[in-house]
């Protein structure tokens, strides 16, 4: 079967890796909610960045619900979930791998960014982030391992 192409980012044809039925929790649709309310700083930075197809006619759903776990934002047409670490996830090592491990079960990509980069390097995390679509969901991205990019230093 032909792979759809989704859009194009510098000239690199997307490919659409629609992951479905996914598992969802409703008892966390409520707490969803007031996470969008509550505003992090850096997800809201982000958010500015990415809402309303405006990163490439991409679609991000905010504090998506998978499973168990809220995840900060979520590409459905890519399986590509992007979480924006900052010091909510200090001291929390043992959680968040049980928790990516989980999540990498259901064949989603994780890609990790520094809530510190969003706030002093938007522009580079943005550039950082195109290239890491591009190396995973192109031509290109047909050998690359499902784990996401490597930023998340600097904290």
């Amino acid at each position: 079967m032909e792979k759809e192409v989704l859009t194009y980012i510098n000239g690199n044809p997307i490919y659409r890796n629609f992951i479905q039925n996914l598992p969802y929790n409703p008892d966390l649709k409520h707490r969803s909610k007031n996470l969008r309310k509550a505003g992090n700083y850096p997800e809201v930075v982000f958010w500015q960045q990415v809402r309303s197809g405006s990163f490439y006619q991409l679609d991000f759903d905010r504090q998506r619900i998978i499973g168990n776990y809220i995840v900060d934002f979520y590409i459905k047409a890519l399986g590509l979930i992007i979480e924006i670490d900052g010091s909510s996830h200090n001291d929390k090592d043992v959680y968040d791998d049980l928790r990516e491990q989980y999540l990498m079960s259901f064949k989603l990509k994780i890609y990790r960014i520094s809530s510190l980069r969003i706030l002093h390097d938007l522009n580079n995390v943005m550039i950082e982030f195109e290239n890491y679509i591009v190396d995973a969901y192109s031509n290109k991205g047909l050998t690359t391992p499902p784990f996401g990019h490597p930023s998340k230093g600097g904290e």
